[in-house]
């Protein structure tokens, strides 16, 4: 536990923990770095930037304003706040009473998640209909950090993971997206289409036209926008179908691969034990 806490000023009380995950954590896993509670009575700023983390903060008592992605919003008792911290952000507090908790932390795939969250219509700041749901996980989680658990990481991600589904189930704000392109918008049609029609033969040119898109704004928005590539996301829909067919019909392998929009069957193969780890074959047995 360590007294000095990230935000700079006239502090009461704080405390937090750093934690340090194992490697497989790091790697694999939504992962803590650091977690704790704040209390401050005069006003004080706190600026950062650049780093490789993601907050989530709830205020406990008083008020304040908080500064990012071009925007000064306000912040009162019972407010959430989650942020890129990769972008630069900077939050003060009033004269009165200010207390925080909060939870720095980071995984794979947090970039995309936090997209899924804005693109729902998620803000940075909000105020949340249940806000002791929010402050249990936190309490929580300091609790799997000082613990001694010899699987405290898995807790860790399992607490960080209830955290982002509350964040997704309380945050949608589908209003929030009309400034979203027309053609943006449209992207949706576009993997719809490539949900109904993987069984036909699909290039990215060909898409473009079909929509009258830039095939390279195509290329980019639609991973923006999904997560993925365009080529990755067909080839998932595939595999999809194509477990599907080994399971629950008698079809060949190279009846499946046709079914699924692949005419080589040695490639079909190929790219199925790719996603897989096991071949076609292999799958059917294992059912």
């Amino acid at each position: 536990m360590d007294k000095t806490s990230l935000f700079h000023g006239n502090l009461v009380t704080t405390r937090r923990i750093l934690y340090t995950p194992s490697a497989f954590a790091r790697t694999s896993l939504l992962h803590l770095q650091e977690t704790g509670f704040l209390e401050a009575r005069k006003p004080h700023t706190s600026r950062r930037k650049n780093l490789s983390s993601y907050l989530f903060f709830q205020v406990l008592s008083g008020h304040g304003t908080l500064e990012y992605g071009g925007e000064i919003l306000s912040l009162d008792t019972g407010d959430c706040v989650f942020l890129d911290c990769r972008r630069p952000y900077s939050h003060r507090a009033s004269d009165e009473l200010w207390q925080l908790k909060w939870v720095h932390f980071y995984g794979p795939n947090m970039g995309s998640i936090y997209d899924k969250y804005t693109e729902r219509g998620g803000r940075p700041c909000f105020h949340p209909s249940d806000p002791a749901s929010y402050s249990m996980i936190l309490d929580e989680l300091y609790e799997i950090a000082s613990s001694e658990d010899h699987v405290r990481d898995m807790r860790i991600f399992e607490k960080l993971a209830s955290l982002l589904t509350l964040l997704m189930e309380q945050s949608w704000n589908p209003e929030s997206r009309q400034h979203i392109s027309a053609k943006k918008q449209n992207l949706q049609n576009i993997k719809e289409y490539l949900d109904q029609h993987y069984m036909e033969k699909i290039n990215l040119d060909d898409l473009a036209e079909m929509f009258y898109i830039n095939k390279f704004y195509l290329t980019r928005i639609f991973r923006e926008q999904f997560g993925t590539s365009v080529n990755s996301y067909l080839l998932q829909v595939r595999i999809t179908h194509a477990k599907q067919l080994l399971r629950f019909t008698d079809r060949t392998i190279e009846e499946i691969a046709g079914e699924c929009g692949v005419a080589d069957a040695s490639y079909f193969s190929r790219m199925f034990r790719k996603v897989e780890g096991i071949s076609p074959g292999e799958f059917r047995r294992t059912w």
